[in-house]
């Protein structure tokens, strides 16, 4: 409401149009000045790829995202959307967001010359500016620049009329940003399609003499050439790409938490209480960063965070099983739970089969294990547990599994030599459910550390001297 709805009012209003690289750009600056994040909810990325993006932008460089799979390239491509104006205006009924003080097509010409000041305009929001193509091999030039329409053509109009053509979804977009998703997947012929998209700005469908000036930025995602084997960019259109913004996972284990904390929670059920010790947060991120590392899983294909994220869920989700089973007030995630994690892990790491197969159960196992005992050595010296370890070597032994309640972990606690401490060390708490997760971290890393034997009897597991 209030906003100019003809060429004329817009005339009088003062109305000044901007090209999107100057809306960008200066949207931008504005940014910038007054300190608020360009990648709002990107973790790990402030010093690196950030900065990147800004020189991009303020250059007015058309961008390609280089990473593996769960760097986050679609989310902050889609979030340049926010650098564009609120709100602009184009001629009404046009297919190409025309301006309507410097129209483009011929649509948008012939309604001006008809109708003058009285044009009648609408305005269109940001998000409606945004357009993006997941590459295939079946996507076609039609597809993302335009044919010739026989329809139109059928009801009696020249092929030499512009009227003819069916506008692609890149046109469509004029205006806007228009991202291409896995760009190597797209066929080599339709990327060549995009030379003049890139360089001159302007496009031709077959043999048709039109020449659409476009103001688009043209903003593309790929894995690295050496993982995705499907396809390739072909040089001439890599080279017309000004800026290659090369992306990467969270470059230590607290950003790897960080991400974790912040995108797993955001589907959980506020209505049951739960708590994450800090060793079963630093855990699942060291499953992560240790597959990163794994000769047994592919390290061109990468593993991505998405695997952190999901295992959050996952141990989650087995606590508040347990908590709800039990009647329990507290859902606190145990070692015994991360079994559950299978699910969630091995189906996002593309493992390698070099001389011979390995179980992927067994390299889970191997991940699990190397995870624990990484982080059980940076919280516990395991000679402070001597009289603990003594404790077993006269008899006692500890059952633990993940359908045991916590209030049993309690009861005896009080037996083991050391062990209540050693718990209280952990910084969790008090409650049933979080001495539990300590007793199975304490008695896991001892085991990890060769100090107690370990017998697995189906959900339960037995811890003896």
């Amino acid at each position: 409401m209030g906003r100019p709805s003809t060429h004329g009012e817009l005339v009088a209003s003062g109305y000044r149009p901007r090209s999107v690289r100057q809306e960008l750009r200066e949207n931008l600056l504005q940014r910038i000045q007054k300190g608020e994040p360009l990648f709002p909810g990107m973790i790990g990325y402030e010093g690196t790829v950030v900065p990147a993006v800004e020189h991009a932008i303020l250059a007015g460089h058309d961008m390609i995202f280089l990473g593996e799979r769960g760097q986050g390239k679609t989310r902050m491509i889609r979030q340049l959307v926010e650098l564009l104006d609120p709100w602009i205006p184009v001629i009404a009924g046009s297919e190409v967001n025309d301006d309507p003080l410097h129209p483009v097509s011929r649509y948008g010409r012939s309604q001006l010359e008809e109708h003058g000041d009285a044009t009648p305009i609408e305005w269109i929001r940001r998000e409606e500016r945004y357009g993006e193509k997941l590459a295939t091999p079946d996507v076609t030039i039609a597809d993302l620049l335009g044919e010739i329409d026989p329809i139109k053509v059928a009801e009696g109009r020249y092929l030499a009329d512009e009227a003819t053509l069916h506008f692609g979804l890149i046109p469509r977009t004029n205006r806007g940003i228009f991202c291409v998703n896995e760009l190597p997947d797209l066929p080599e012929r339709v990327q060549v399609g995009l030379f003049n998209v890139l360089e001159e700005r302007d496009f031709q469908v077959k043999g048709f003499k039109v020449r659409l000036p476009l103001d688009v930025l043209v903003v593309a995602s790929a894995n690295p050439e050496d993982y995705t084997r499907r396809g390739r960019i072909i040089t001439p259109l890599k080279d017309r790409y000004q800026a290659q913004i090369r992306t990467h996972y969270p470059q230590s284990r607290e950003l790897e938490i960080d991400v974790m904390e912040q995108e797993g929670t955001r589907s959980l059920d506020a209505s049951l209480r739960y708590f994450v010790p800090a060793f079963m947060k630093q855990i699942l991120a060291e499953i992560t960063l240790q597959a990163r590392e794994s000769p047994d899983v592919s390290q061109a294909s990468g593993v991505s965070v998405r695997t952190s994220i999901a295992n959050y869920q996952t141990l989650i989700a087995a606590a508040e099983r347990r908590a709800l089973r039990e009647g329990e007030g507290e859902a606190v995630p145990r070692v015994s739970d991360l079994a559950a994690l299978a699910s969630s892990t091995l189906g996002k790491l593309e493992l390698e089969y070099g001389g011979g197969e390995t179980p992927e159960d067994e390299i889970f196992e191997r991940l699990l294990r190397r995870a624990t005992k990484t982080v059980f050595d940076e919280h516990v010296y395991v000679e402070d547990l001597r009289p603990l370890v003594e404790s077993f070597d006269e008899g006692w032994k500890v059952e633990v599994g993940a359908g045991i309640p916590s209030r049993e972990y309690i009861e005896g606690l009080e037996n083991l030599r050391g062990l209540s401490q050693a718990v209280e060390k952990l910084s969790i708490g008090d409650g049933p459910g979080r001495v539990a997760s300590g007793l199975e971290f304490l008695l896991e890393g001892l085991h990890l550390s060769n100090k107690l034997n370990k017998d697995v009897q189906g959900q339960r597991v037995l811890y003896r001297g």
